[in-house]
């Protein structure tokens, strides 16, 4: 049964998110022991919430604080032992628009979306390859590939910002380069890049948005936040035991034209 789970450990950063919720989820559904790690309570209110207590370990983090996210795995590592795989939902953003972003604003958020992601990846990878196996999922995005289409964002929407697309690029990148370098230690490492999956309030307050978004859509829809977790545990699952160094996008077909 190649997306059976039972006897793996995972561990899913931003796993209360918007997508890291219905992730977190399925993987404990298939069976997993899941680490399900957030800002602040995130993680201790959403395993509240859906009695998941059982299978899904919560604890907090701000994976921004390099110094804390090594402490953090080191405990870990110690406690739980080398995770089977490694799920990271984490971002940065401003919000703000290309005239308003200021170089410090840049910077802030590339640490948060490559520096803190690069950190977590090689703390973790490195312990799976001295084991020998392991996946490891980090999430780009749609804007990694392509450029936001500012008809998408009329006012009162602010388009995509820059630096969130730099970084989810670079993401994309960092997962083929880990991919070659923790190949032969048997550690598997892949990204994921959902497309057009708004919250559901955003979804209610601006419908207008979303029907500029469903039109460049050839799906003819926006994205469930549950779409994301299939292709997460197909990643970690054997089922993807030959895949690596991919870029999977979830995207209704957005980048396919």
């Amino acid at each position: 049964m190649p997306f059976d789970l039972s006897g793996r450990d995972l561990w899913v950063f931003g796993g209360a998110g918007h997508l890291g919720q219905p992730t977190v989820e399925l993987l404990a559904q298939l069976g997993a022991r899941v680490l399900c790690v957030d800002l602040a309570d995130r993680a201790q209110a959403f395993v509240a919430a859906r009695s998941l207590n059982a299978s899904v370990s919560p604890a907090s983090l701000d994976a921004r604080n390099l110094a804390a996210v090594k402490e953090f795995v080191s405990i870990q590592l110690a406690r739980r032992g080398t995770p089977h795989g490694l799920v990271n939902l984490t971002y940065a953003s401003t919000a703000k628009r290309l005239d308003e972003l200021t170089e410090e604003d840049f910077d802030t958020v590339n640490h948060g979306n490559l520096t803190a992601t690069f950190l977590l990846a090689r703390e973790v990878g490195n312990a799976m390859a001295a084991r020998g196996s392991g996946s490891i999922v980090l999430f780009s995005s749609m804007y990694g590939t392509v450029s936001p289409d500012p008809r998408v964002y009329e006012p009162p929407m602010t388009p995509n910002p820059v630096e969130y697309g730099v970084g989810k690029a670079g993401i994309q990148q960092m997962a083929r380069y880990l991919a070659v370098h923790w190949g032969k230690g048997g550690v598997r490492v892949n990204s994921i890049s959902p497309g057009p999956f708004p919250n559901l309030n955003l979804q209610r307050d601006n419908p207008a948005f979303v029907q500029r978004l469903t039109a460049k859509i050839p799906l003819g829809r926006v994205g469930q936040a549950n779409e994301i977790a299939g292709s997460v545990a197909f990643l970690v699952s054997d089922a993807a035991s030959y895949v690596t160094g991919h870029n999977l996008a979830v995207d209704g077909g957005w980048t396919a034209w």
